[in-house]
């Protein structure tokens, strides 16, 4: 079926659906902003990319699925998932290199640009400044 077919089914009727007031939010994976619309929905696109935190609790995990063909009947085998724990500049890098091999358009990588770098800005230690008293004289 077609992603348009697919979203007019699933826009409204979708287990990962959050409304919120005027607002609607939606949970599943591949969608990067949290929005429930067509660009950011990870149900229904062919491309999509997932980045979460990684389980050792350093670095990132990026999990893209592909446009084959092929794996259409096996949806397990379209999904792939990278790591990558360097520094922050690297870390975003690799993303974006990620992003452009995809073919992924613009808002998509600028979306997965930020969620990468909210992620790492997340897993810096907490420096705690002591505060000094002025002393009396």
């Amino acid at each position: 079926m077609s992603a348009s077919f697919n979203w007019m089914i699933v826009r409204n009727n979708s287990s990962f659906l959050m409304k919120r007031g005027p607002h609607q939010f939606s949970r599943e994976a591949g969608n990067l902003k949290g929005k429930n619309t067509f660009r950011f929905n990870g149900l229904i696109r062919d491309r999509t990319i997932a980045i979460q935190p990684a389980k050792t609790g350093k670095g990132i995990t990026v999990t893209t699925r592909h446009l084959k063909r092929n794996g259409q009947k096996r949806p397990n085998k379209r999904t792939f998932n990278t790591n990558i724990n360097k520094d922050g500049r690297h870390t975003l890098k690799g993303v974006s290199n990620i992003m452009k091999s995809g073919k992924f358009d613009g808002k998509t990588h600028m979306a997965a640009l930020r969620k990468t770098s909210a992620i790492l800005r997340s897993q810096k230690p907490v420096v705690v400044k002591q505060r000094t008293r002025a002393k009396k004289n």
